[in-house]
């Protein structure tokens, strides 16, 4: 069964949002992308709030994704500092139905 991740976050204040949506690309490139099971990363913003809505083929992908350790990356560091950690919040859901 798919799983999401539903991760709703504010950016650190004074953030340029173009350069936070540069940091996200290159960490879905360089990081999240190369991951087993994989599948699409879609960001989401009101303005104030951002979620990142990332499908992954299976729940055990989502969690080995977890917990290989790529918020190391070069990538992954640089988009991360954009994110304000006090309001960083994380989810897994299975994805029980898609309507197109």
């Amino acid at each position: 069964m798919m799983v999401a991740w539903y991760i709703p976050y504010k950016l650190v204040e004074g953030s340029s949002v173009q350069d936070f949506l540069l940091a996200q690309e290159k960490c879905s490139t360089e990081v999240l992308s190369k991951k087993k099971g994989f599948v699409s990363w879609q960001v989401l913003s009101d303005g104030d709030t951002w979620i990142d809505f990332v499908t992954w083929e299976t729940e055990e992908d989502a969690i080995h994704a977890e917990q290989e350790n790529g918020d190391i990356h070069p990538a992954a560091q640089a988009f991360y500092g954009f994110i304000d950690p006090s309001t960083l919040q994380h989810q897994m859901l299975s994805i029980e139905k898609t309507y197109k």
